[in-house]
């Protein structure tokens, strides 16, 4: 939290990093603060008072805000991939390009994308029914923990999840990785090793993120569950209780 909040500050006071590389940085890092505040409250306060029950808004709300800030990471990864590629294979158009309000306008469009985006997901959780027992084996409600537990038909749920991840997740993935290709393959036919280190160091960083961001997702969500470790599919920490009644939906 410290270090992303450093971040944000620095990029706004100081005038020589109101750039779209920093401006899409500030982004990251008030995204990652989003993905700590959402998480590590609820976490913090049953170590304290070992109380590991959560409501059912508490579960849903942070359900949806999870899966809205993966779905807008994905496109802001691609976004600030997209901004290295034109900064380095089209440097001549890149002011042109790459203004302050197509920085807002870009900005501005994946976060709503993200949040608004996961409303249908958000409401085919809440009509899920649940007969007990409501102990989901992870720390924070994600959407297999829920599917596990639950007393309904799961089809639906699964096809659109399999439909809204692919849709969120692959043309962003892909797009960065186009981008990375033509970025690195620039970076090659710079003459000076002086100006190829520079380049790579400029975009090194941004990479292993999103490989970071891109590998989790995979080994967590998209790789069969009898060939994870057991160690991926079950989390150590005890069961959060959540508050439902038998047999009882979770409507809003």
């Amino acid at each position: 939290m410290a270090g992303n909040i450093l971040i944000i500050a620095l990029i706004v006071t100081d005038g020589h990093l109101h750039t779209p590389m920093y401006f899409l940085l500030g982004n990251l890092s008030l995204l990652e603060i989003c993905y700590t505040s959402n998480i590590l409250p609820k976490v913090l306060a049953s170590f304290a008072s070992g109380d590991r029950t959560i409501s059912v808004w508490g579960c849903l709300v942070q359900f949806y805000v999870f899966c809205s800030l993966v779905v807008t990471e994905c496109c802001l990864l691609a976004v600030m991939s997209l901004d290295r590629y034109l900064a380095i294979c089209r440097p001549l158009h890149y002011v042109m390009i790459m203004k302050d309000k197509v920085c807002l306008s870009l900005a501005a469009g994946l976060w709503v994308s993200g949040f608004s985006s996961m409303f249908v997901m958000l409401y085919l959780v809440s009509t899920l029914t649940f007969c007990g027992p409501n102990e989901i084996d992870h720390f924070f409600c994600d959407l297999s923990p829920l599917l596990e537990i639950t007393c309904s038909e799961t089809y639906i749920i699964e096809w659109t999840t399999l439909v809204f991840s692919s849709l969120s997740t692959f043309p962003p993935f892909l797009l960065t990785l186009t981008s990375y290709v033509f970025v690195t393959s620039t970076i090659l036919h710079i003459p000076s090793t002086a100006g190829r280190k520079k380049a790579f160091l400029t975009c090194s960083s941004h990479l292993i993120v999103v490989t970071m961001f891109y590998g989790t997702l995979i080994i967590v969500y998209v790789l069969p569950k009898h060939r994870m470790p057991r160690v991926l599919q079950k989390n150590p920490l005890s069961p959060i209780n959540c508050m439902y009644s038998s047999c009882q939906s979770l409507d809003l």
